[in-house]
């Protein structure tokens, strides 16, 4: 794990929260791989945008009566430093991330993760290791993303404060509590910085906690205030977001994010279908 990170917000923690608040804080932080665009001699772990390179049996992802996604990244599993995260990744073989980005209908189909009929509109795909590829042509109308080659590093993340986590450790948020304080919210601000690309950890999000979009999805959409909500969110992990990336020329909608969550237990059993997918904006 990356040393200056995990000072970083340790030092935080202990400057505006009581001690045994900022310990209590402290063991939410969860180490995660830091995707950043390779520059001078760093080992390339995968890439954004360009073409994907697939098995001669696997098709080209479609949404069907849509047209076909956008290829968004690909990650060498065997590249990445998984040992150091605390998800099941998998040691070898490659991820590709596919996302129907409005190139085909001017953004009027939007997916979401409490509409399962558009669930196709974003895929994950695993090419087990030794699995023959080949460079995919871009299908017709579909314009690729600008390649840019990413490395790693591993660095602590913290989670949202109304991350279900924070919210099972603290309660829901109070004024009065410290953790919810606005000297914490704005310290924890300012130690955000740059592009976010990254496996595993906290996702950041853009708006609200994507664990908590994502469980109501998987439940078929109750009311927000339906207590099995913040049950549910607590069995979802980050497995990959990608920010807004200028090198790439990608733009989700204004200055968003793509996510894809997963369960620990499909992700140890490489079930990237039953991954699930939402973004967010400004």
């Amino acid at each position: 794990m990356t040393q200056s990170t995990t000072d970083t917000l340790h030092t935080l923690a202990r400057e505006h929260l009581p001690q045994e608040i900022a310990e209590r804080w402290i063991s939410l932080l969860r180490p995660s791989v830091r995707l950043e665009k390779a520059t001078g001699t760093g080992t390339a772990v995968g890439r954004l945008g360009g073409l994907p390179e697939l098995p001669e049996t696997e098709e080209w992802p479609v949404w069907e009566g849509h047209g076909p996604l956008a290829f968004v990244a690909a990650l060498d599993c065997a590249s990445l430093p998984s040992a150091d995260l605390d998800i099941p990744l998998p040691a070898e073989g490659t991820l590709a991330f596919f996302y129907f980005d409005g190139q085909l209908d001017g953004g009027s189909a939007v997916v979401a993760p409490d509409e399962p009929d558009t669930w196709a509109g974003a895929r994950v795909l695993y090419v087990p290791a030794g699995t023959p590829v080949a460079r995919r042509a871009a299908p017709e109308d579909i314009e690729p993303y600008a390649e840019v080659p990413l490395t790693a590093r591993v660095e602590a993340t913290a989670p949202y404060l109304h991350h279900p986590l924070v919210h099972r450790e603290f309660g829901s948020a109070r004024d009065d509590h410290p953790v919810y304080g606005e000297n914490f919210e704005h310290a924890l601000w300012d130690h955000v910085e740059g592009t976010e690309h990254r496996v595993g950890g906290h996702a950041n999000p853009v708006q609200d906690a994507v664990e908590h979009e994502v469980a109501r999805g998987a439940l078929g959409s109750p009311p927000w205030d339906d207590p099995r909500i913040g049950e549910e969110a607590l069995r979802w992990v980050l497995l990959a977001q990608f920010d807004t990336d200028d090198d790439a020329d990608m733009m989700w909608g204004d200055c968003g994010a793509l996510y894809w969550l997963i369960r620990p237990e499909d992700l140890a059993e490489r079930r990237f279908d039953r991954a699930m997918f939402t973004w967010q904006c400004g």
